[in-house]
């Protein structure tokens, strides 16, 4: 899936830490997604990031995003940017791309109108993993692979998708295979 990500953006450990925080102070819980989120999940980090994505619920995006204006983060306005999925960037170059979701009564999130059918499953939003010294809340081994496998992933992908398969005994989906 072609990137939105502004080109020289980098998203370091400190930076995930420092949005993690923010999170905090206003009470909204985060998910943490892509490629963060897989190493969340293995416990280091295993390559540079562009961008933290993130899911939040919907009814905490406005405190959060109010936050993140008041730490030095401002909207990117890239096309195809919606309410419910944008990025904000700050002077440093890191960039938290936002996914908003409201919970369904059976936990799932939903990305966007309904109707469009795009949705975090709640067995999705069950992953716990470390970031720094930071355990996070992130999308689950399996889905994050599951995630990877709807578009034609690059050389990042790849790693991800290998790593994670590798290391909690998920088969690896055809087109990741050699």
């Amino acid at each position: 899936m072609p990137s939105s990500t502004p080109s020289g953006a980098r998203t370091t450990v400190d930076d995930v830490l420092a949005v993690l925080r923010l999170a905090d102070l206003v009470g909204a819980r985060l998910w943490v997604d892509g490629g963060w989120g897989v190493d969340a999940l293995l416990g280091r980090q295993t390559r540079e990031h562009g961008d933290l994505d993130v899911a939040i619920e919907e009814r905490h995006l406005g405190a959060f995003r109010g936050m993140l204006n008041g730490h030095g983060f401002v909207p990117v306005g890239e096309d195809g940017a919606t309410a419910w999925n944008f990025l904000m960037r700050n002077a440093t170059g890191a960039v938290v791309d936002l996914h908003a979701v409201v919970l369904d009564a059976h936990g799932n999130g939903v990305l966007g109108p309904p109707e469009a059918g795009n949705a975090y499953p709640a067995a999705s939003l069950t992953g716990r993993g470390t970031i720094g010294d930071r355990t996070v809340d992130c999308i689950t081994a399996a889905w994050a692979v599951r995630f990877r496998d709807v578009y034609r992933g690059d050389a990042d992908d790849r790693a991800d998708v290998l790593a994670l398969c590798r290391r909690f005994d998920l088969p690896v989906p055809h087109q990741y295979q050699d």
